[in-house]
């Protein structure tokens, strides 16, 4: 029932309830009128009137001669003589008795009236006894009075101090009384009749709230709890609940106190800020790729691979979770097919891109359903091999999407046009002894490019490659430099960022099954060798106990990076502090493989490490985000003493001619 509804059926209940008090209220004055009519000074006339009318009724002979009403007798008089009475509203009678052994005697009574000494005019009762046996007659004279029960103080104007002048009241004729209770037999007639509708009414309205309170039926309920507007809004509203019952923000913090020293993300401790786990879409599924909204600091997504225990369950899920809502996802996309590499659109924050193993781009939008709303078709015009990597490149006006397939194929997409590539590009090496595919696991542009890339092959080594045709090299392949340092595949590769006054951006690291991360620079794209040239990395990092799945650098700080191992283990490397071995190195979970690490965009603050066992895992790496001013020259200083020492290191360093932050 809707709040209209029920506001129009409460009105009316009010009103009913207001017209029934009223009614009540007027039956109560009534007979609170009636009993002081019976009580009051109307009564006590009332209660006169019936004496008078006693008292002469048992005298009509005398009422048959009197001149007056009875209501002004006066009292009884002495035998014989006249007497003055005090007023109009005494009553005094008056009666005489004689007896005779023999007869009985008659007397007469006659009234006349005297004028008293105030001028006003009272009534008299003069009585004369005239026997009719002249003889043995014998006068008594006897004054009889008969009091009443209750002692009447009345005021004549005689001994009235004060003059009180009153209205006449009005004869009221028999036709007027009659229309008087004509008039209001009518008008309770309509207040009977309106009450009467108000009740039908109130019943009606009963009957109404009853009809819709009633209990459903499980038809009926299932109809409504399947409705997807009813969906719609269970949905949106548990979240709103759920994301204000996350907050943990301190509402009784007291803000006069100082800052506390040592907290738990204070230098050289990271916070597990929560994990992100759905029991009904993530279980039994591994995280394959991360990555972090531009626009929302809060939002991250997940992709995942297929639930084995799970058959009728999409292969391949994409979920979009919150730092304000544990308890479920934010959004959940599906696709028919593994989702292997996702990526948050840099330049449509609604926008989320998936590669699958089959091979297809996905595109789906945060304004729509779990289905994609654009995908590539599955021809040899896109890729037909799994998609382990792909990177959004360009500016806000000009921008494609970079994908990579195990065939070494490499595409170029339109965002809004996904049915066939505006590139397409095959990587091949004619070196390779049986096929000349180059099986690309992972790439990377460097920032502020758009054209020279480098990926990671399924056989260790790291090529770079071009779009397009430029000066001194061709698009396609280079097969002349090979970085070749991993004896596994290169499961990670990462670019420094181009931050700070000094530019590091020809720095990569690089992780592989062969537990190892390595450090390169790459070589100038001016200057392509002619000859096969193996370029050895700068330095290796050898302390993981597992497979290396995943590398990066830390968005702002130039001297830290991050990994993620088979072994559960999260590992954060700081150049300027130590080569040998990571600042921290934290086991997360319950120790399964991490396979992916990503750092949020923003400030580096928080790492969202993906697991093997489902579970995205938020860390808060603390002040060790936040760089010095002199971070800079500390890292210059530290790559000089990795090329120096590289002999040491155990790396063949070919190209010594190393200039770091060139």
């Amino acid at each position: 029932m809707s709040e209209k509804r029920r506001a129009e059926i409460e009105a009316k209940r009010a009103k009913l309830a207001e017209l029934r008090k009223a009614r009540a209220d007027r039956q109560k004055a009534d007979a609170e009128r009636r009993l002081s009519d019976a009580t009051g000074p109307s009564g006590a006339r009332r209660d006169v009137d019936d004496l008078v009318n006693v008292l002469i009724g048992s005298n009509s002979r005398v009422d048959s001669a009197a001149d007056t009403p009875i209501s002004s007798t006066p009292g009884t008089p002495a035998l014989g003589q006249s007497i003055p009475l005090p007023g109009p509203s005494s009553i005094l009678s008056g009666r005489l008795s004689r007896q005779s052994d023999a007869t009985s005697d008659r007397y007469s009574l006659g009234t006349t009236l005297i004028q008293s000494q105030n001028g006003a005019t009272e009534n008299v009762i003069e009585r004369e006894m005239t026997p009719r046996i002249v003889p043995d007659l014998i006068d008594i004279e006897q004054e009889l009075f008969e009091l009443p029960q209750k002692e009447r103080v009345i005021y004549n104007k005689e001994v009235q101090t004060m003059e009180i002048e009153t209205e006449p009241t009005s004869a009221v004729t028999e036709e007027e009384m009659r229309e008087r209770i004509l008039r209001e037999r009518d008008a309770e007639a309509e207040r009977l009749a309106h009450e009467q509708q108000l009740e039908a009414e109130s019943k009606q309205l009963d009957e109404e709230i009853a009809q819709e309170i009633r209990e459903m039926t499980e038809e009926e309920k299932l109809s409504i709890f399947s409705a997807p507007e009813f969906l719609d809004f269970v949905e949106q509203s548990t979240k709103i609940i759920q994301r204000a019952l996350n907050d943990n923000y301190d509402y009784i913090r007291d803000y006069t106190i100082g800052t506390e020293s040592g907290t738990e993300a204070s230098e050289g401790r990271v916070k597990c800020v929560c994990s992100f786990y759905d029991e009904r879409h993530t279980k039994n599924r591994s995280i394959t790729d991360i990555d972090w909204s531009p626009k929302y600091p809060e939002l991250s997504c997940a992709s995942y691979n297929k639930n084995p225990a799970a058959l009728n369950e999409p292969d391949g899920i994409v979920a979009v979770w919150n730092l304000h809502l544990l308890e479920r996802p934010e959004f959940i996309f599906h696709s028919q097919s593994d989702v292997l590499s996702v990526a948050f659109s840099p330049f449509h924050s609604n926008l989320i891109f998936g590669g699958t193993y089959s091979g297809q781009i996905l595109l789906w939008d945060t304004r729509s359903r779990h289905l994609p709303v654009l995908k590539t078709p599955l021809s040899a015009a896109g890729h037909t091999h799994p998609v382990y990597a792909m990177q959004m490149v360009g500016t806000q006006n000009a921008h494609n999407l970079i994908t990579s397939s195990t065939d070494g194929t490499v595409c170029s997409w339109l965002v809004d046009m996904l049915a066939q590539p505006q590139e397409t590009l095959e990587l091949v090496h004619a070196g390779h002894n049986k096929t000349s595919e180059v099986a690309i696991t992972a790439l990377n542009f460097p920032d502020n490019e758009t054209t020279t890339f480098c990926v990671g092959t399924e056989e260790g080594n790291i090529y770079q490659a071009n779009r397009y045709d430029r000066a001194g090299a061709k698009a396609g392949l280079n097969p002349y430099d090979v970085y070749k340092g991993h004896s596994g595949p290169v499961m990670g590769l990462h670019f420094h960022p181009l931050v700070g006054p000094v530019d590091f951006s020809d720095l990569f690291l690089s992780c592989s099954v062969d537990w190892t991360v390595k450090l390169w620079r790459a070589k100038s794209l001016a200057k392509p060798s002619t000859t096969v040239n193996h370029v050895a990395p700068l330095y290796s990092f050898d302390e993981a106990d597992d497979y290396v799945y995943d590398v990066k650098w830390h968005p702002s700080h130039p001297a830290v990076f991050g990994t993620v191992d088979g072994a559960g283990k999260f590992d954060l490397w700081n150049l300027n502090h130590d080569t040998e071995v990571p600042v921290v190195s934290t086991s997360v979970g319950s120790g399964r493989a991490l396979n992916k690490l990503r750092w949020e965009r923003k400030d580096g603050r928080r790492a969202a490490l993906g697991g093997s066992d489902g579970r995205l895992y938020i860390y808060d790496i603390g002040d060790m985000a936040l760089p010095r001013e002199s971070e800079w020259t500390d890292m210059q200083r530290a790559v000089a003493g990795i090329i120096g020492g590289g002999q040491a290191n155990g790396v063949a360093d070919d190209s010594a001619r190393v200039v770091a932050g060139r």
